[in-house]
């Protein structure tokens, strides 16, 4: 075999081993991603989804409801929104729509009426009829429908009638007969119904609030107990306040600890092995998981959360600062040391002034990471945003506030984005000018 000869079979090896790579490589992603789609029940999980919630849940982000509720035992009759007691009408009022009396009569729009009557519940729903539902402590729910199949939109059962049409939502029980009502905004956001500026316009408000009511106007608001927003802006504050801690308390701990682990501050070996493990170990064990440690050990808080963050950013920041005071320059350094200066100084005036703005970088970095880490992390210690968050999801009914929450989280997010951009801007650029 000439040496051309070896050359082409050499070359088409090679040639058969990339096209060997090209094909296997997307092949394996692709028998991995099967895998995963079988794996995790994809098709199950397809199944079971129904639009129908899905529509209800985003429904229930940008709207409210009004709960009209009557207590099937002693016919006492309450009008809430959101069913909450912080939002329920005095008693013998209610909104427009709904005429209080010995029958109850709710005017859902569009031809929909529903009425308690003193026995029997009574929805006419226009197009199919009108259907009756009679609570009865011995029988259940009695019902009666007109002529026909049941429609999808009606479920019942012996001791349950739910019907839920466009216009709203009636649901009868042996105990208990409530209607809902979907209206689009965030009521009581701003006044509970007990404020007197409830139902103002805007122009009224302000109104008085130049007629020198600001006071009261912003202590309405401001103590909402709907809506907690004195509540909501502590809960954001000792977020951020976690996020602060947690980082820079992380920054003062790793960065004199960070020479112990660089090749050329640490000669020993063994010492540099010991701190590189144990940032090994800091960082290795997640954040979440220190919390739950953390925990047990100091209970619920915020500070908690701070020390969780500190740990694991501890292990982190060591790595990121060895490695960076291990490509320092070292003429800089004999520099110094050439002036007489002593070991301290050396490391002040010939160490950090070449690192600073690597590990501000690196700081400002990570407490804007820290920042979205403190919200899930709040929800396990008791403190900051996550926990309401939490709180609110966890009812099932309050995705409004849910909402509300979510959009504070990614504002606070924002501001840290900007904030950290704007130091991480300043302080650098004022370092590399000084420098």
């Amino acid at each position: 075999m000439t040496d051309t000869d070896a050359l082409m079979a050499q070359t088409e090896r090679l040639f058969q081993r990339k096209r060997m790579v090209a094909f296997g490589v997307p092949a394996l992603i692709l028998a991995y991603l099967v895998y995963v789609f079988f794996a995790f029940d994809v098709p199950g999980l397809m199944q079971r989804a129904s639009a129908e919630n899905a529509r209800a849940l985003v429904a229930d982000t940008y709207s409210y409801k009004v709960h009209v509720t009557r207590d099937n035992r002693d016919g006492a009759v309450e009008v809430a929104i959101e069913g909450e007691r912080k939002g329920e009408y005095p008693e013998g009022e209610g909104p427009e729509w709904v005429e209080l009396g010995r029958d109850t009569v709710i005017d859902l729009g569009g031809g929909h009426v529903v009425i308690f009557g003193p026995e029997t519940i009574s929805y006419d729903v226009p197009g199919y009829g009108v259907i009756r539902a009679t609570p009865s402590r011995s029988q259940g729910v009695m019902q009666e429908f007109p002529e026909g199949d049941l429609p999808e939109w009606i479920n019942a059962s012996k001791n349950r009638l739910a019907i839920t049409t466009e216009a709203g939502r009636l649901s009868v029980t042996r105990n208990r007969a409530e209607v809902f009502r979907y209206f689009t905004g965030w009521e009581l956001f701003f006044f509970t119904l007990d404020s007197p500026y409830h139902g103002m316009s805007v122009g009224q408000v302000l109104g008085r609030a130049f007629n020198g009511e600001a006071g009261e106007i912003w202590d309405d608001f401001w103590h909402n107990e709907m809506w907690r927003h004195s509540d909501v802006m502590w809960a954001i504050f000792e977020t951020i306040l976690m996020a602060f801690l947690g980082t820079m308390g992380a920054a003062i701990v790793a960065l004199p600890i960070a020479f112990m682990a660089a090749k050329n501050f640490a000669p020993l070996k063994t010492v540099r092995f010991g701190f590189r493990r144990l940032f090994d170990f800091l960082r290795g064990v997640d954040a979440l998981i220190w919390t739950i440690i953390l925990t047990r050990a100091f209970g619920l808080g915020p500070l908690t959360g701070a020390l969780a963050i500190l740990l694991t950013d501890t292990g982190s920041f060591g790595k990121l600062f060895s490695e960076a005071l291990e490509n320092v320059d070292e003429k800089q350094i004999e520099g110094v040391q050439s002036t007489g200066a002593k070991p301290v100084q050396r490391y002040r005036f010939g160490v950090l002034p070449q690192v600073t703005p690597v590990l501000l970088s690196q700081v400002l970095y990570y407490l804007e990471s820290n920042t979205r880490s403190a919200t899930i992390i709040g929800a396990i210690t008791g403190g900051g945003i996550g926990l309401l968050l939490t709180q609110a999801i966890i009812t099932q009914k309050d995705w409004e506030e849910v909402t509300y929450y979510i959009v504070l989280i990614v504002l606070m997010v924002i501001f840290m984005d900007w904030v950290s951009g704007m130091l991480r801007r300043r302080l650098i650029q004022s370092d590399d000018a000084g420098h």
